[in-house]
């Protein structure tokens, strides 16, 4: 019998450890792994170099008669025995994902949506209460603010970091980076209270028991909004629903029955959010960790922490400036041109807004269907279409990005119409509240909707963007949108009326849509190389 040739041997070697390799690149990661060098596929296998030898063994390997005298003895993963998927599959898995993640998406936003229904039935929700004067509403509506906005970048570092470690069921770092996540935004927030006092010591903007109230909103939602971002990457997104439910019962069953002070009633709905929530991170953590290894990892120190995810941070603290600019240039002006406070709620254009902001909240759906089915297709796609197929895979990929697009504009027009059509007939805002809507309301609910709109897009991109790892393309959109927000809004609201902040709201988000659209069709346009740097 003939010895075999050291390619044969090779070959065989490389056979029992893949099975039928599915293309080049799979046998040349096998060959590096074993340690094989460009100067050993020359001197020894004959061939100009490493690539030279993969792409020989390949053919070869592939060869009928190879695979008949040599049936492989390693069990081919699961993700590599897929069947091809024909347009009328792929049409059927996006239906079926549709009906699953944007239902989904309607219920993690139970909480805003709740919210939304005790104000109406009850004029009173866990963190407003339409029996507020101006100054209490200034005082409670900028705590909400101030607690979002210093605790927004957080939120996306807790996302990014903690998902990190969810994925390689690392939960022990999982639960230092949690720690260590609370403890800067605590930090940070206190750091902004008290900037805030020694600014107000020497102008005197407001009262001391007014900035009380500021911080104690700020704070309780501030840490309402820590705990359940670590949910998310979690993925146990029902225990924030939960909590909300049980918070916000109790929270309206104290104002309704009892004589405590609504202040009161609020801080004990959001606290006993928050003990719900730490109460059951703690459980799980605890749990988990006990369950799984534990690892040593460098991340544990903050300036490690801080280089990996300071885009992350910077994206979620400037996107909650983006979203509340419009509104303080609006109550930080009149057109009498008398104002009690340097920036002083102003109802009618809140009540915009707020409409305007809930079209944004019924598209939350679209952007988790969006998101899971680009994960999913893209990788179908990529174990099924050869690694010669590069512009074909990226065809489709740019498709499917279109057919996302569509659907959240379709989804936005009859949500805005839905919305519109049930606050503006009897059977809505006049309904509730007892009193018709106010035109000003109307207009900045219009304009304000279609800015929602385009923030939701541009959000689907920036989600695209991050799931590959291009943070800096979103985070640029969002700073240059924030300086167009605050430039056309200030330009607006002072040039023409208040209201007409909102103008610059709009402008802002279609800036942001744009400027996300153009990195988001050239990383479609070239998804083949994004998509393998990113893992």
């Amino acid at each position: 019998m003939t010895e075999p040739s050291p390619f044969d041997k090779l070959a065989l070697d490389v056979y029992e450890m893949i099975g039928v390799p599915i293309n080049t690149n799979v046998v040349r990661a096998t060959l590096e792994s074993m340690s094989i060098r460009n100067s050993d596929a020359s001197n020894t296998y004959g061939s100009a170099d490493l690539q030279a030898l993969s792409h020989k063994l390949f053919v070869a390997m592939t060869d009928e008669s190879f695979v008949g005298l040599h049936p492989s003895p390693a069990e081919v993963d699961a993700q590599f025995k897929m069947p091809a998927y024909s347009a009328r599959d792929f049409f059927k898995l996006k239906l079926s994902d549709f009906s699953i993640y944007y239902p989904l998406g309607l219920f993690h936003g139970l909480p805003v949506f709740l919210q939304i229904a005790t104000i109406i039935f009850f004029g009173y929700s866990m963190w407003t209460w339409v029996g507020f004067n101006p100054l209490q509403s200034t005082a409670v509506v900028l705590g909400v603010i101030f607690g979002l906005v210093g605790t927004g970048g957080f939120v996306q570092v807790i996302g990014r970091q903690v998902s990190h470690y969810w994925f390689n069921h690392d939960f022990a770092m999982a639960k230092k980076s949690t720690i260590m996540v609370f403890r800067d935004a605590l930090i940070f927030m206190g750091t902004l209270c008290l900037l805030l006092l020694i600014l107000d010591f020497f102008a005197n903007f407001y009262p001391y028991t007014f900035l009380f109230l500021v911080f104690a909103y700020a704070f309780s939602i501030g840490i309402l909004l820590l705990l359940s971002a670590v949910f998310h990457p979690l993925k146990e997104r029902w225990a924030i629903t939960l909590a909300f439910v049980v918070a916000a019962s109790l929270s309206l069953y104290l104002k309704l029955y009892t004589t405590i002070d609504t202040y009161f009633t609020h801080w004990i709905g959001i606290w006993t959010a928050n003990a719900l929530l730490l109460g059951y991170l703690v459980w799980f953590f605890r749990n988990k960790v006990q369950k799984t290894k534990v690892y040593n990892r460098a991340t544990t120190k903050s300036a490690v922490m801080i280089y990996r995810n300071h885009k992350f941070f910077f994206y979620g603290l400037f996107f909650f400036i983006f979203i509340f600019v419009d509104r303080i240039l609006a109550w930080s002006t009149t057109n009498d041109g008398y104002i009690p406070y340097v920036v002083f709620y102003e109802k009618n254009y809140e009540i915009g807004m707020d409409i305007a902001i809930v079209i944004f909240f019924l598209l939350v759906g679209v952007l988790e269907y969006g998101i899971s089915s680009f994960s999913k297709i893209t990788d179908l796609l990529q174990k099924q279409m050869s690694y010669q197929e590069i512009d074909a895979f990226n065809r489709r990929g740019l498709k499917m990005y279109w057919e996302h697009v569509t659907i959240l504009l379709i989804m936005g027009v009859i949500m805005s119409a839905l919305m519109y059509y049930v606050i503006w007939t009897r059977l809505g805002y006049e309904l509730a509240f007892e009193e018709p809507i106010d035109a000003l309301s109307i207009k900045v609910s219009l304009i304000g909707g279609l800015g929602y709109i385009f923030v939701a897009w541009g959000m689907l991109n920036s989600l695209y963007l991050f799931t590959l790892n291009k943070s800096g393309k979103p985070l640029n959109a969002i700073l240059v949108a924030t300086g167009v927000n605050l430039l056309v809004g200030l330009l607006c609201s002072r040039l023409i009326s208040y209201e007409y902040s909102v103008i610059g709201m709009l402008a802002g988000s279609l800036t942001y849509m744009l400027l996300t659209l153009k990195h988001t069709l050239r990383f479609f346009k070239n998804l083949d190389y994004y998509y393998y740097a990113a893992y």
